[in-house]
């Protein structure tokens, strides 16, 4: 999923994290991962901070964005799905609330199991459990999940997961119920079951029912565009209000059924979310944990220049968590328009690309990673390959000789879109393709907008800088999304940001999906990723840590693997619930 989001990785992945801390409380170390723990995370990882909270009390989320989307349809943002999936919709499979390795497994939700499969891995039944409602106490069916699945082809709902609109059969053309017309392939044969025949087989099916395309909508509550702000629940919380870009309140839904949720506790009364604050003052004010803010978590990650009041800081840092994201940071250029079209041009900007800046950009080797392929390291079993050799920090002649061979010896001026929170580590982007004589012109867009704004195709700026994360532990939700030409969308083009069209990687991406030994798929993916990498469409930056530092009044947190390293809200609390009224 888009780095937003970065959306998740799994058992498989979480086995692999670099599980790192230095000198702090509560962490673990590893030889898993990028550079074999040299580089190790500072903060809790696979850890649960401050205990097991008391239900009670107002937990606070100290925001500067608004939410991308809270749609289910629409929501493919990693920090987005995590708050709507755990808060304010179940899905019909989700990932267990535990820290580390545990949190990659997937359990049940909406469905009473994980599904059944017919014996080509092309027919998926799922069987919904008793007894679950939505907020007004009506029941949740399996006619409403279907309602979902097909409003998510709706065009004026872009930007959601398109695992349907790639797998579904029959889906190609299809735009929605709008106009009366559904999906043959999602049957209901009644109210609590619900059967997907898909046009290829896909033993994965069941880690893409984790998104939340696959949560309920009934039809008489769906407002197109505007159920954006006010989606109807069917988990622990309900939105009492939302101002955009200023405040949302959720208050709890009191038809939700613990007896039918394995995995959401739901300690807090109410969650606050304060939106438009200055990143600084978030980092300054959970820093300080003063007042009110004891009982306040960051909903984004803490600034690269905050780390020096943090890291030295004993008793901060044991409210510090720091997962690794597992998504990669990608410089991407749109391969369809020149001076992109040219690879030559796309290898120069490899070979110009100062990593080291942008790592140091980014906070340093505390968190993050440098990467030299595109899928992160897990899907490698613990260490990316590093398949074209070019230094850290760049290699200029290299770039200019390319750039020279692309008969652009003098180099050429473009610009670059980013979300206002990378403004730094495009900023270093741009001095080391200066370099090579590559001149950037720098476009920040506010986070709620950003993916709207580069999913524009025909309205974007040449190159953008996003990334990927896979949904789950496989090459095939990484690979396909990023470099799949027959997906691009003109508008709410979501992964491919290169527009990369290559019929030959498109072919090998088939042939691969089609194979049934997982390991040899996995090896095919892994080699794909290094012949896609020699033909350029993306440059791989670096795979960053989610840095959250909590107020000391939060028990029950710790980074979800599975969400990027995010806060997972199932379990989140207060450690004195009359500390946090609000």
């Amino acid at each position: 999923m888009n780095k937003r989001t970065c959306t998740a990785v799994a058992a498989a992945l979480a086995a692999t994290l670099a599980l790192g801390a230095t000198g702090c409380s509560g962490g673990k170390q590893s030889a898993g991962g990028k550079n074999g723990g040299k580089n190790p995370a500072v903060g809790n990882v696979g850890a649960t901070v401050g205990g097991t909270p008391k239900k009670g009390g107002t937990l606070t989320v100290l925001s500067n964005q608004d939410f991308t989307h809270l749609d289910p349809a629409r929501n493919w943002v990693m920090s987005d799905m995590d708050f709507g999936i755990r808060l304010l919709y179940r899905t019909l499979v989700t990932y267990k609330a535990a820290p580390g390795t545990q949190g990659g497994q997937l359990v049940p939700d909406l469905a009473t199991d994980l599904g059944t499969s017919s014996a080509d891995a092309k027919t998926w039944t799922f069987h919904l459990k008793q007894g679950v409602k939505y907020e007004d106490g009506s029941p949740i069916t399996a006619q409403d999940i279907k309602y979902n699945v097909e409003r998510s082809f709706s065009p004026d709902l872009p930007g959601g997961a398109d695992y349907a609109a790639r797998y579904l059969a029959g889906a190609e053309g299809y735009r929605g119920p709008a106009e009366g017309k559904h999906l043959d392939s999602v049957k209901t044969p009644d109210d609590h079951t619900i059967v997907f025949e898909l046009r290829k087989p896909f033993a994965e099916f069941p880690w893409a029912t984790v998104m939340p395309t696959f949560a309920p909508v009934p039809q008489a509550q769906d407002k197109g565009p505007q159920y954006d702000n006010r989606p109807f629940s069917s988990g622990p919380y309900k939105i009492e209000s939302y101002a955009r870009g200023k405040r949302l309140v959720l208050v709890r839904n009191d038809k939700w059924d613990p007896g039918t949720d394995e995995v959401r506790k739901a300690y807090p009364d109410k969650l606050v979310v304060v939106m438009g604050l200055k990143a600084n003052q978030i980092d300054d004010r959970m820093i300080a944990s003063q007042g009110a803010d004891a009982s306040a978590v960051p909903w984004y990650a803490l600034r690269p220049e905050s780390a020096a009041k943090v890291l030295p800081n004993a008793e901060v840092r044991q409210r510090l968590l720091a997962e690794s994201q597992n998504c990669t940071d990608m410089v991407q250029m749109d391969t369809g328009r020149a001076p992109f079209d040219n690879v030559k041009v796309r290898q120069a900007v490899q070979y110009a690309l100062d990593r080291d800046a942008v790592l140091t950009a980014s906070g340093g080797p505390a968190f993050n990673d440098p990467s030299t392929a595109y899928m992160p390291a897990p899907l490698f079993g613990g260490e990316q390959p590093d398949t074209l050799k070019i230094p850290a920090a760049g290699d200029v002649q290299k770039a200019k000789q390319l750039l020279k061979e692309a008969g652009k010896p003098d180099g050429f001026t473009t610009k670059i879109t980013a979300s206002v929170g990378d403004k730094g580590r495009v900023e270093a982007v741009q001095q080391s393709l200066s370099r090579a004589g590559i001149k950037v012109t720098i476009e920040t867009v506010d986070p709620s907008a950003f993916y709207a704004t580069i999913g524009d195709t025909k309205n974007r700026t040449d190159m953008v800088y996003t990334g990927w994360c896979p949904d789950y532990p496989s090459g095939s939700t990484f690979l396909p999304f990023v470099f799949d030409g027959r997906f691009i969308k003109e508008k709410g083009n979501s992964g491919n940001h290169s527009l990369f069209r290559d019929d030959a990687t498109m072919k090998r991406m088939d042939e691969i999906a089609a194979m049934t030994d997982a390991k040899a798929a996995n090896k095919a993916w892994q080699q794909l990723d290094g012949e896609i990498l020699a033909k350029s469409p993306s440059v791989p930056v670096l795979v960053r840590r989610w840095p959250l530092v909590l107020g000391t009044n939060i028990a029950g947190a710790y980074g979800h693997t599975s969400f990027g390293g995010q806060l997972d809200y199932a379990t989140v609390g207060l450690k004195d619930p009359a500390k946090g009224q609000g």
